[in-house]
């Protein structure tokens, strides 16, 4: 459900729900509403929350599992070195 998902990815950041709901601009009772699945975010609070946790909106709503990194701004070479790091990491987890 949309709570467990929020709350692994907080906890995965080592995050209070205080500290999240700071970074979201929204209240702590809000962060806990979510985790418990008391209410949904909005359309627009979905997107933010996708965003700053780097997953798709499909992700938090258990529709996938994709994930991604943000690499706006990096070169080409950079970018080549990520992939290579991802396929070493991939390799030694089969």
């Amino acid at each position: 459900m949309f709570g467990d998902q929020v709350k692994s990815l907080r906890l995965s950041r080592n995050l209070s729900q205080v500290q999240l709901a700071d970074q979201l601009n929204v209240s702590k009772q809000t962060i806990s509403n979510w985790e418990n699945n008391n209410i949904l975010p909005s359309i627009e609070m979905l997107m933010n929350i996708s965003d700053y946790f780097c997953v798709s909106t499909d992700c938090l709503l258990e529709l996938n599992n994709r994930k991604y990194i943000e690499v706006t701004g990096l070169s080409d070479t950079q970018l080549a070195h990520i992939q290579m790091i991802i396929e070493d990491i991939l390799k030694t987890s089969k």
